[in-house]
Parts: structure tokens; sequence; C-alpha cells
């Protein structure tokens, strides 16, 4: 076997850096720091890694230079960047834009226009498209037209009326449509972002039941009469709920639903997708939304740098879990903010793995965006995951088998000690290394007589 070892190491500088690692036969005498994968032993089928669209990422985008943004492309969608597979689309306004807006005003929906997506945001799915022609999208709303709910707002959350769920229905057709007659095809839906919120940006409230009488009565047949291929996904928020609220909804809506969307905010909760997965094993599980709070950029200020770590490693933790406990797909939040954590109309700013620089004609990629790719470079579409095993919880570990018959293994040092392991792959061959303190590392694993 071939093992090629690719670090991540702030303390070293070291950014993917790449080095071949010398394996050993396995020995019955390998009993300690085993770090051990069972290639026998699989679970889920992953699709990918990807992130979204939002207004605020199409607007810092067209502040690019043309070659600032091939660059950038290149670094999300390319092989040799982050190989992003899946993005995620809001219908309507987010946070995230630089002001509240829906598709319509009228109640008959004769106005309605996706003009202000064709602005900032399509150009940016257009521009990927033309790097990985074969991204995976899931789209979702914020909120439903202010004149369908309850409160009168986008915002401060509220409820869809039952008299517009057949009207809304047909919104939702209308956007599918008007996306794809600019050549956009949209896989997938949610019902409505975070469903259990009340926020101070675009927000809407569903609880479990109106959430799945709007998928049964109107939402589905309306995709189905439109001969539309579309998928449902429900949910789209916290794991604390997301067994629960699966269980409630897929019981009345279970033919209706292709998964269940989630988000991280509200902490691990691992075995919610756990419990999802083994109990639903015909859903997908799809990660659709996580950040950091905003965390200023500087190289040369340890505090900044400290803050910047720290978001990588959240992610790296998350990932980790997610893909353990039965995670079919992973999609991060905004693909590009600029240097101040926006443009966020509500001030909610945040952090992103590529941001602008102060001058927005360049940018900088952050240590998530290097942390990230230690999964999405080496865990390809497509891979199935592989059972481990491991010595110490400090030391989170996952690992994939990719459709070329590789093994990629990602390992990830949470404490603020160096630790040794012995990395054995089905009791056939394994490495013995050292990963630093807070440092990544991922193995692509061959056969020799593979051709490679």
């Amino acid at each position: 076997m071939k093992f090629y070892k690719f670090e991540t190491n702030q303390k070293r500088n070291l950014f993917w850096n790449q080095t071949e690692a010398i394996s050993k036969p396995y020995t019955e005498n390998l009993q300690y720091k085993a770090i051990n994968v069972y290639p026998e032993l699989q679970g889920q089928k992953f699709f990918g890694f990807g992130g979204a669209f939002t207004e605020a990422s199409g607007i810092c985008y067209k502040e690019l230079p043309h070659v600032q943004k091939q660059e950038f492309l290149n670094d999300y969608f390319s092989e040799n960047g982050l190989n992003y597979t899946w993005g995620r689309l809001p219908i309507g306004s987010t946070d995230f834009s630089k002001k509240s807006y829906s598709y319509s005003e009228k109640e008959n929906l004769s106005d309605f226009s996706i003009k202000k997506d064709e602005r900032f945001i399509t150009p940016l799915i257009k521009d990927a498209l033309n790097i990985n022609p074969n991204i995976t999208f899931v789209a979702s709303p914020w909120s439903p037209p202010k004149f369908m709910k309850t409160n009168k707002k986008l915002i401060l959350g509220g409820k869809l009326k039952e008299e517009y769920r057949k009207l809304y229905s047909e919104y939702f057709v209308k956007y599918l449509l008007s996306y794809k007659n600019l050549g956009i095809d949209i896989p997938y839906i949610t019902v409505q972002n975070e469903a259990n919120a009340v926020q101070v940006w675009e927000s809407c409230v569903f609880s479990s039941n109106e959430e799945a009488t709007f998928v049964k009565e109107f939402l589905y047949p309306a995709l189905k009469e439109n001969n539309l291929d579309t998928e449902i996904l429900i949910w789209d928020h916290n794991k604390e709920k997301l067994y629960s609220r699966a269980k409630d909804e897929l019981n009345l809506v279970f033919d209706e639903v292709a998964g269940v969307a989630y988000h991280y905010y509200s902490g691990d909760h691992f075995e919610n997708i756990k419990n999802v997965h083994e109990t639903y094993p015909e859903k997908l599980l799809i990660h659709t939304e996580g950040c950091c709070g905003f965390s200023k950029i500087d190289r040369q200020s340890e505090k900044a740098i400290n803050n910047e770590l720290q978001n990588a490693e959240i992610y790296a933790h998350d990932i980790i879990g997610d893909l353990n406990a039965g995670s079919n797909a992973y999609i991060d939040w905004n693909l590009l903010l600029n240097h101040k954590g926006g443009p966020n109309h509500k001030f909610n700013f945040c952090s992103s793995p590529i941001m602008l620089e102060k001058g927005e004609k360049n940018y900088i990629k952050t240590y998530t965006y290097y942390y990230i790719g230690h999964f999405s470079k080496f865990i390809k579409p497509n891979s199935i995951r592989l059972k481990t095993s491991k010595y110490t919880d400090d030391i989170d570990v996952t690992s994939f088998k990719n459709p070329d018959d590789s093994i990629s293994v990602v390992l990830f040092n949470k404490t603020n000690q160096n630790k040794e392991y012995n990395l054995n792959i089905g009791n056939k061959e394994y490495i013995h290394d050292n990963l630093d303190s807070h440092a990544i590392v991922s193995y692509i694993i061959k056969e020799e007589n593979n051709g490679n």
C-alpha cells in the first residue's frame, strides 16, 4: 500500500502539505496507540460537500477582478480546490442579503420575478457550473411573502396562513421553473429554513404537523402536477430536535419526503443523526448550514490566529461527528464574505472559508478553508464510509472508500499535546506516525498494484 499524507499545521505553516508515509506489514503485536480502519464494515454513501450561494456571496464575488474570480471558482469547485459538488440556494432574501425581498407582492403571483437573484446570485451559480457542471442544489426559503403570513412581515417569525398554502406551493413551482429556464436545475428543496426559529431577520415557524400537512396536501402534489422531479427535505434546523422532528413528520409523509436537512448551531447531537439514519436508512441526511461568528483575519495577531484556528477546529469536529453518524452530504454557509463578515442587513456578521481583503480586490483563505479541504478534497462524491476504532478520544477520525477504491482517512488532534498512533488498514499494513497538537491530516491509501 501507498500512504499519501496531507497535513495542515498552523504552528509549522503547513497547508495540505504532501508527503509519503512508509507502511509496514501488519503484525499481531500491534496493540497500543492503534487507529483501526475496517474496509469490510461499511456505512452510508456520501455524496459530497458544498456551500451557499447567498446574495452576500454574489455581491462580494462581483467585486473581484476577472482573474481573481477564476481563482476563486477554482479554489472552491475544481478538484485542485475544495472539489465542492453541492450548493445551497436561498428562495428569496436571507439575513445575508442587502435587504428583505420576495419574488411576489401580489396575491395572484402575477408579478412573480427572480430578477433580484439575477443581479448577484445566478451569475455566481452559472460561473460555478462552468467549473463543475454537476453541482447538486438544495434551495430553501427563509420566509413566505409577507402577505401570506400571520404577522404580515418577512421577519420575526409568524406562520403561513392556511388559506395561502396552495398559493405558496405555486410560489415554489414558479421559483423552480424560473431557475430551470436559466439552465439551473434544483433537485432538492426544503420547506423552511430553521422551521422552529423566530429571528429578527427573515423567518417563519412551522410545527411538525403544519410542515407535514403542507408537504402532503400542497407542495408534493404541486411538484408532481408540474412534472418537477425536485424532492423535498424537511426540518432544516438544529440537531437537538432532529430525531423527534423526523419521527413526527415521517410517520405522516414518509413517501413524499426524500430526507431530513439539519444545522449544527445547538451543539453536537451526533446521536440524533445516527438515530435518524438507523431508523430511516432510506432517507437522506443533509447538513445544510453551519458557520462561526465573525472572526477578524490577522495573521500577525496571536489572538486573531487562535480565533481563526478555533473556528476551523469547530468545523473539523462537526464534520467528523456528522459523517460517522450517517450524514450523506455537508453544505457550509456563505461561500464568500467581505472583511467585515457581511454584507448582512441585520448585522448578523459571520466568517466564511474565503473572505475578501479590505480593498475587496483580492481574498484570503481562512484556516477553515484548509480544514474543510481535508474532507472535501479526499472524500470523493459517492464514497462509502468505513468503520473505525481508535485508542483515544483525543483524536477524531473518519474514513471512506472512494469510487476509485482508494481509502481516505482524516485524523484531527483537538488537544494541546502531540499524539502518536499506529494507523492500521484492515490488518494488512500500517504506519506509525505522529499528529501535532491542533493539527489535521488526511491520508489517501492506494494499493500498489493499481498502477499508482
